[in-house]
């Protein structure tokens, strides 16, 4: 199947759940996201920033990019201009580099909390209390340049889809626990809209579950050479 083919498949998949489609990206030629870009597909995901930022300069400027990899403080400058979504956001001071970076650009910048989920170490991620901390701080009235728009996980890379699904299920009841509480939303900085879960392997899964995004590359493009 071509790029849009697949495409169309895997949006109508998705549209019992209005779940929305974040094509990923990263290592994807100009010509395959130019095919994705005809197919009236905006929302592009990309995890490293000098790539983003390389394709960006390149694309249609209505493209809407989304952060989705681990982002180091001293590389938010470099997409604070354009970026439509930050969906890695794993510690106060990267949330308060992005607000400083964004009142350079005269932006304020939509960014979602990197939840902890999964049984690995190699995934980024704050835990429940964590977030509260970030979400409770009284010093996030004063971050004028950002909103925290909701929650992203990453599942076990397993083939166990039960155990995904109840990784999927923890996020979900995160994110339901801190809207139902109003956790954050007194300082203005705070609106729990999204919720980014769900990949390649697993994003019907996570559609199911909830999840309001889904970052899906390989299921698109095929496997990366």
């Amino acid at each position: 199947m071509s790029i849009a083919q697949q495409i169309a498949k895997i949006q109508l998949e998705l549209t019992p759940y209005e779940s929305k489609l974040i094509v990923v990206t990263k290592t994807r030629s100009i010509d395959e996201l130019l095919s994705v870009h005809t197919c009236g597909t905006l929302d592009f995901g990309e995890n490293r920033v000098q790539e983003m930022v390389e394709k960006q300069a390149q694309l249609p400027q209505d493209i809407r990019w989304h952060q989705i990899g681990h982002l180091q403080t001293n590389k938010v400058k470099y997409i604070a201009p354009f970026v439509h979504l930050i969906h890695s956001v794993d510690s106060w001071s990267l949330l308060a580099e992005i607000n400083k970076q964004a009142a350079k650009n005269n932006r304020v910048i939509p960014c979602l909390l990197q939840m902890y989920i999964a049984q690995e170490d190699t995934k980024f991620g704050l835990d429940k209390q964590e977030a509260i901390d970030i979400l409770q701080n009284p010093a996030l009235t004063q971050l004028e340049n950002i909103q925290i728009v909701g929650l992203m996980g990453m599942a076990s890379f397993t083939s166990d889809t039960d155990q995904i699904r109840q990784e999927f299920k923890l996020l979900k009841g995160l994110f339901e626990h801190f809207k139902s509480q109003q956790t954050g939303v007194g300082s203005g900085r705070v609106a729990w809209n999204e919720i980014s879960m769900g990949m390649s392997g697993d994003y019907l899964l996570a559609a199911q579950e909830g999840s309001t995004m889904v970052r899906v590359g390989s299921a698109i493009f095929g496997p990366r050479a």
